[in-house]
């Protein structure tokens, strides 16, 4: 039996591919076959003998739900209840309502965006619980699923694709409960209309431009700390949060390079970025910041990192309609029409998934040297002494 130094990951159990049995915590393992199926179960004992139950494929039931029903199903089994029993009664099974709820009671401390966590249940508060709240979870069919979505499928896109996962979600947990074998909401797109809504996409700087803005922004009147942090954000093509979180402890100056910790990444990776010449020259300026919270670029209150909204309402000071997160695709963009980098180089420089699980599992190096010479060649294009202010966009406002 293979037992982990540690708890499972979501990314181990995406990627393992070697037959076996790989466990977790409260009697719950990953079982992997030959033909590389992967399933959930809790070895448990009930009524003094030791049993198995299956919880279902990895395919629809994630690491977090099966933890969650493995740890339903100890606690039930040391009341001297049996979690194996078929004929559960009616009060066991959850209303959709009671289970979305219970889901959200759980998961809620663990969103680090308290906005994310309240639009989770808000969403299916307005969109769901009216129709099918309280339908039991063993209950809920496609047909449910549909009166639910039609009304807002092509009227409001985005919001029914975000409904139909919280609905998937629900489903999974039934499943990981015993309290139903399949998720219906798989497949269910294929009985509604083509969305025509356009995808709302991050507003962005031509990679042209962006020069022009880091102009703007060393001669604006902005807050050290928000100025440095913003330009080492467009050097590294980091996310917001990555770089108003960086530490000083994250820093490997001989290696010239920022680790940042997979709590803070979007995919719950670890991140190695190649600092350039002028990122280091960044980390130089920051020096004279630091202080006890340890963080590079820190906020105006005590032990606090930047917000998101500084660094946005700067951009927007500076008189540029554009999204923080759009420069990623400003560097994007710039890789794939003005260098012969390949396509994962870039790729991998934006911390992004490349390739198939077992493209990944043969694949280990984040090809960290050569992502290092196209972080140089992004810093020499930012530093274009030509770099030209499109428009009358060099305000040097205050932030």
């Amino acid at each position: 039996m293979r037992r982990p130094a540690k708890a499972l990951s979501a990314r181990f159990v995406q990627t393992v591919v070697e037959p076996g049995k790989y466990f977790d915590g409260h009697g719950l393992f990953l079982r992997v076959d030959a033909h590389g199926n992967k399933s959930w179960v809790q070895r448990i004992v009930i009524h003094g003998k030791r049993r198995e139950i299956g919880m279902g494929s990895v395919t629809f039931v994630t690491l977090a739900d099966a933890r969650a029903a493995a740890y339903e199903n100890r606690k039930l089994a040391r009341a001297g209840g049996d979690p194996l029993q078929d004929r559960r009664s009616e009060r066991e099974i959850q209303t959709f309502e009671e289970a979305a709820r219970a889901i959200y009671e759980m998961l809620e401390p663990t969103w680090k965006n308290k906005k994310h966590a309240a639009q989770f249940i808000s969403t299916l508060e307005t969109y769901v619980f009216p129709t099918m709240g309280r339908t039991k979870v063993s209950e809920v069919t496609s047909a449910d699923v549909l009166d639910v979505l039609k009304p807002i499928w092509v009227e409001k896109a985005e919001t029914a694709s975000r409904v139909k996962q919280r609905i998937s979600k629900v489903m999974k947990w039934g499943i990981a409960k015993g309290w139903r074998k399949d998720n219906p909401t798989i497949g269910i797109t294929n009985a509604l209309p083509r969305q025509t809504e356009p995808r709302q996409r991050r507003k962005a700087l031509p990679y042209a431009e962006v020069p022009g803005f880091l102009s703007a922004l060393h001669q604006s009147q902005a807050g050290v700390s928000t100025r440095l942090c913003l330009e080492f954000l467009i050097l590294t093509c980091a996310r917001s949060l990555e770089a108003r979180g960086a530490r000083w402890d994250e820093i490997d100056l001989e290696q010239k390079a920022w680790n940042v910790p997979a709590d803070r990444m979007k995919m719950k990776r670890p991140h190695r970025v190649p600092l350039s010449r002028r990122a280091l020259a960044i980390l130089g300026e920051a020096e004279g910041l630091k202080e006890e919270s340890g963080f590079i670029f820190p906020g105006t209150k005590a032990g606090k990192m930047l917000s998101d909204m500084t660094l946005s309402k700067l951009v927007k000071e500076l008189g540029f309609p554009v999204d923080v997160h759009g420069f990623r695709t400003s560097f994007r963009t710039w890789a794939q029409e003005r260098t012969s980098f390949p396509n994962d180089i870039a790729e991998h420089a934006l911390a992004h998934i490349v390739g198939s699980n077992i493209e990944r599992a043969y694949a280990r190096s984040d090809l960290f040297e050569k992502r290092r010479q196209i972080m140089e060649a992004w810093a020499g294009h930012l530093s274009k002494i030509h770099a030209k202010v499109v428009g009358d966009k060099l305000r040097g406002n205050s932030c």
